[in-house]
């Protein structure tokens, strides 16, 4: 009897084992980003200093940029934030192949599940990390609240103050829109890609609500309102002459 025991238990662990490498070998091939984030040293990174992996033998010039890039990103989020509450990982590739190895594709740079950063050559850029990293602090610090889309891109480019999207000064709107911005990420996905000006237009709204409440302390007070339960759309009301039609 014992031994019947003994042996469905060997085979119950045994059929698990098989079952969880299988899930692995299936994230890996479909979703490479996910494995990378998850396993960086898999993928063949290493780790530059805490939290931080690139694609192995970077001259010392490049593993400097690494390190100065990371840290501005970090600093106009916490500025922005008054601190930080997430802390991913940031995985820098300074070629195409290792960019693709780890699952990336045309963009510059994308945040993995809310939790890490990947950045493309192109994306190694304290401008398109701190925009990576504000979607993942942002959503850190909503705790499960929702947002629309276009607000966490329009946030995304304040935050890093990206020029292409925003004027120096001012009302720094290059692109008014008095439409309604695409609310979930598929629509996003889907109109930004026709349109690359929609991230100015989602831009010039976040800029100006914020420049009419408080600025940085309004966001935050705002972002803290939704994680404690408060309906955006409750929250985020556009001044009337930003919402009104053109003459």
């Amino acid at each position: 009897m014992r031994r019947r025991k003994g042996k469905r238990w060997w085979i119950a662990g045994a059929v698990i084992a098989v079952l969880l490498t299988a899930a692995v070998v299936v994230t890996a091939i479909a979703f490479p980003s996910v494995a990378a984030t998850t396993c960086p040293g898999c993928y063949g990174l290493e780790r530059l200093r805490p939290g931080v992996y690139a694609e192995p033998g970077l001259p010392q010039a490049q593993r400097r940029q690494v390190s100065e890039v990371v840290e501005q990103a970090n600093k106009r989020v916490s500025d922005f934030f008054g601190g930080r509450k997430s802390s991913p990982d940031l995985l820098v590739c300074l070629s195409d192949d290792c960019y693709r190895r780890i699952g990336g594709g045309g963009e510059r740079g994308i945040a993995v599940l809310n939790r890490s950063v990947m950045l493309s050559p192109r994306g190694v850029d304290p401008v398109i990390a701190s925009h990576e990293l504000t979607h993942v602090e942002l959503h850190a610090r909503l705790d499960g609240a929702e947002v629309p889309q276009w607000f966490d891109e329009g946030l995304a480019v304040l935050v890093s103050d990206d020029p292409r999207y925003l004027a120096p000064t001012g009302d720094r709107c290059l692109l008014d829109s008095r439409q309604p911005l695409p609310a979930t990420l598929e629509e996003w996905l889907r109109a930004a890609s026709a349109d690359p000006r929609l991230y100015a237009k989602a831009a010039c709204q976040v800029s100006r609500w914020a420049g009419t409440n408080g600025g940085k302390e309004g966001v935050r007070t705002l972002v803290e309102r939704l994680s404690a339960g408060q309906a955006f759309p409750d929250i985020f009301r556009m001044p009337a002459a930003a919402r009104s039609p053109s003459p």
